[in-house]
């Protein structure tokens, strides 16, 4: 399915100011391209940007093996992959400790630590408890990363969602290993916002990768979006049909509509990075960012 992309919105109409800008192009150059173990992965491979980070997602289906097996052949494409590690497919301390044992051999600098979906298949129901013991192992890390989910959770309560967020940050503290968390897709500025201030305000350190939709096909991004809680943002867009028109219809949709808004708090609040989520549908995502990039001032100032 073919993708057009709309004038890009400009600095002006948001009042963007030039250190803003200069930190949402550096965020654009630098995004993390999250992709998932599927048939059309091959296709997406001819349209990454050469040596970009990317999010291996971890399916449930055919496990963390074929994750770590997608990372080892990026690895040796230049890439710098981050695979996901679903705790609920972790069969046990042995496998925790062998994971940690991987990732120093095959040179993996960071990981992404999820709960994952489905009924646990060993030891781990929670993420917290895998990252307690994962931490204990040689794993040879820089970094660390975790979920967060500032439109809610299809299954899980607010209030444990924020526990368990600072409970892996005390973790990773304790433990000496840098962390950010990677927030869920979400349509709505100011919900990414409230949320970033509140946990700011909490006490929440981590750096922010900020979750976002790539150029994705309306109806897989909706038939998706049970599944990784984005019940609010959905309600949200179904409420507003122009919102709908805006930002998933396939012929307009411009991540800068939720980019720019947030252009302030994303410089203010410590949001270090985009996790984009393409479905792998990733060369309307890539022509988005040469869009964006190519539209900006010759000699915009450094990223803060």
């Amino acid at each position: 399915m073919g993708f057009s992309l709309k004038r890009p919105r400009t600095a002006a109409q948001f009042e963007e100011t030039p250190s803003q800008l200069a930190h949402r192009l550096h965020l654009t150059k630098t995004f993390t391209t999250e992709v998932v173990p599927m048939r059309s992965l091959e296709t997406a491979r001819q349209s990454l940007r050469a040596g970009s980070s990317l999010s291996i997602t971890c399916s449930p289906v055919k496990g963390i093996e074929e994750t770590q097996r997608l990372t080892e052949e990026f690895l040796a494409q230049g890439f710098d992959p981050i695979p996901h590690f679903s705790s609920r497919l972790v069969r046990d301390r042995n496998h925790t400790r062998l994971l940690g044992n991987w990732c120093r051999e095959a040179g993996v600098a960071k990981v992404l630590v999820v709960g994952g979906d489905g009924d646990p298949k060993g030891s781990y129901s929670a993420a917290a408890e895998f990252l307690s013991d994962f931490l204990g192992t040689d794993h040879g890390l820089e970094a660390i990363g975790v979920p967060a989910y500032p439109d809610h959770h299809a299954f899980i309560p607010d209030q444990q969602l924020h526990q368990a967020l600072h409970q892996k940050q005390a973790l990773l503290a304790d433990a000496g290993v840098t962390g950010w968390c990677s927030t869920q897709m979400c349509f709505d500025a100011e919900v990414v916002e409230k949320w970033i201030r509140n946990e700011r305000a909490a006490g929440l350190t981590l750096g922010i990768h900020l979750g976002l939709a790539g150029v994705v096909d309306k109806a897989k991004l909706i038939s998706t979006g049970a599944r990784i809680g984005l019940g609010q943002s959905l309600n949200y867009l179904r409420k507003n049909r122009s919102a709908i028109v805006k930002m998933m219809a396939s012929t307009a949709y411009d991540p800068n509509d939720l980019l720019l808004p947030l252009s302030q708090a994303n410089l203010e609040l410590g949001v270090e990075k985009l996790h984009v989520f393409t479905f792998n549908q990733v060369a309307a995502t890539e022509a988005w960012r040469e869009v964006t990039l190519g539209s900006a001032p010759t000699d915009p100032p450094p990223a803060i």
